[in-house]
């Protein structure tokens, strides 16, 4: 897992420092170099279509992005925990009710949800992770759930409960430390499904808006000057997809590790 981490790192850190080192701001314009190859004295990876670098651009796009998705992971990690953890502590009626909620959003066309979200509520940045998270909790809640029921069978929990311990402070701290390592193997694994949902809506001009950037809205500025400047989509890819294999892979590990 080291590899995936040493990737995952990288990114973050170039995102975050990087656009402090680079020369040229992310929106502003080099009238004298629209359009520069790579390596051009000033763009080291060149400029798009109106003049803005690409390097700059790219390390802010790569900010933006996993900005939205660590804030709509979070957003479905607060819901779906909620959720999941009411409904494996009281069970019975309420269970069934709550989960068959659950399981009516799952049938709803995911994708339709989220365009819909972002055309009611609009598409600033703010409004991109709350409507993303507002619908990426369902997996999160299932788990939680499933892990409450087991949990509630447990020696401790059962002498916490014949001891007169209240049933929130039982469920805060007996039960949520116990499950807080399958929950954040399923935020990692929730937040590549939020990055690709992201840049998919900026793609289609749906999540975040110009002047500011991200991946999807660079991969699509590199897909329209595609014959022209092949450069200009192939970083943003590269970044996207190693982005999302490495979250992927420590996801995976850490959900094996602790549910497996």
């Amino acid at each position: 897992m080291r590899g995936p981490l040493a990737i995952v790192a990288l990114i973050l850190l170039a995102a975050l420092v990087g656009p402090w080192l680079v020369e040229w701001r992310y929106d502003a314009i080099d009238w004298a170099a629209v359009r520069a190859a790579p390596l051009s004295p000033g763009h080291l990876l060149g400029t798009d279509s109106v003049g803005r670098d690409l390097l700059a651009r790219t390390l802010i796009g790569a900010r933006v992005t996993l900005g939205v998705a660590l804030a709509a992971a979070l957003v479905s990690l607060i819901i779906g925990v909620g959720w999941g953890a009411i409904a494996g502590w009281k069970g019975g009626r309420t269970d069934e009710a709550m989960m068959r909620i659950v399981d009516a959003l799952y049938a709803l066309p995911f994708m339709f949800v989220v365009i819909l979200l972002m055309v009611l509520l609009g598409r600033s940045i703010l409004l991109v992770f709350l409507g993303i998270g507002a619908v990426e909790w369902l997996t999160m809640a299932r788990v939680v759930r499933g892990q409450m029921l087991a949990l509630r069978e447990r020696p401790f929990v059962i002498a916490a409960e014949a001891a007169g311990t209240p049933p929130v402070a039982i469920v805060l701290r007996h039960m949520l430390p116990n499950l807080a390592g399958v929950a954040i193997a399923y935020l990692l694994l929730t937040i590549p499904q939020v990055v690709m949902i992201e840049s998919f809506l900026s793609f289609l001009g749906l999540g975040v808006q110009e002047p500011m950037t991200s991946l999807g809205i660079l991969l699509k500025d590199g897909v329209d000057d595609m014959d022209i400047a092949p450069h200009a989509m192939l970083l943003p890819a590269l970044v996207l997809v190693a982005l999302l294999l490495s979250l992927t892979r420590i996801g995976e590990r850490l959900r094996d590790r602790f549910v497996g």
